[in-house]
């Protein structure tokens, strides 16, 4: 059967009240489940009051709910309708974005997640990336350097380019989740990184320590890599303290780079 039909799903009938939400509970479920594949067309909305018992303008108010979901897309013409939508990656990682723009989390575990993913990123990509990625991992490294070297760079374009060189580290890594996790990261927040590269104190520190981890990357040495990465997230934890007029302990190591260990 022609999936854009959509009658063989049934609902059952729902009760006064909270109808509305009963319709929305019981199409995500058959979408979950999977009794509505991606791209099937809910049953009309005819169909759909007779099977749930209710007002044609409950059921309108459900398949709003679920459109603004994400869920489902609104299709006109002879074919038109109520659609299960196919999300693809930058669907899902605009919705995590939103949601973590409106969910505010402390810097310090912002910090701590992106150091854990970063991690497991890392040694995934060393493993899994061919020779030309991680070269070309390096020589964009090295650019972003050269730029934050300059007496007055320019940061909005220094900031797309580290946008850029996590996204390709993460694709490194060959894993769809990981992927989608940092997409969602770099569009709804960036762990202050942006902290490091306006404090013309750090700006240097950190970029060269990009350069110095995309090396460790190409020359398939994950135990140096990760300690760059865990002198980055030092570095960055130390400026974030300082701008927020938090304790400013010196940290043993901060002037220290695992270069020179």
């Amino acid at each position: 059967m022609d999936k854009n039909q959509g009658i063989q799903v049934r609902f059952n009938p729902v009760g006064i009240g909270r109808a509305s939400e009963e319709i929305v509970l019981q199409v995500e479920a058959a979408i979950m489940d999977g009794r509505l594949a991606p791209g099937e067309r809910l049953p009309s909305e005819r169909e759909m009051q007779t099977q749930f018992g209710i007002g044609r303008g409950v059921v309108r108010e459900a398949i709003k709910t679920l459109k603004q979901k994400g869920l489902l897309e609104v299709r006109k013409g002879a074919k038109g309708g109520a659609y299960v939508r196919e999300l693809e990656v930058s669907n899902v990682s605009e919705s995590l974005a939103l949601f973590l723009k409106q969910h505010p989390v402390a810097p310090e575990k912002l910090i701590e997640f992106r150091e854990t993913i970063d991690r497991t990123i890392t040694e995934l990509a060393i493993a899994r990336a061919d020779r030309t990625e991680k070269e070309k991992l390096l020589e964009d490294a090295m650019r972003l350097e050269t730029l934050l070297r300059q007496d007055d760079p320019d940061l909005t374009v220094t900031g797309e380019l580290d946008r850029q060189l996590n996204i390709s580290l993460v694709k490194m890594a060959r894993n769809p989740l990981l992927e989608w996790v940092m997409h969602a990261v770099q569009m709804g927040f960036s762990s202050h990184d942006y902290a490091l590269y306006e404090d013309a104190g750090y700006r240097e520190k950190a970029a060269a320590n990009w350069s110095d981890t995309a090396r460790a990357i190409c020359n398939d040495e994950p135990m140096r890599a990760l300690s760059f990465i865990g002198y980055h997230y030092v570095l960055l934890r130390k400026c974030v303290e300082e701008r927020n007029g938090q304790s400013q302990q010196d940290l043993p190591f901060l002037n220290e780079s695992p270069n020179n260990k």
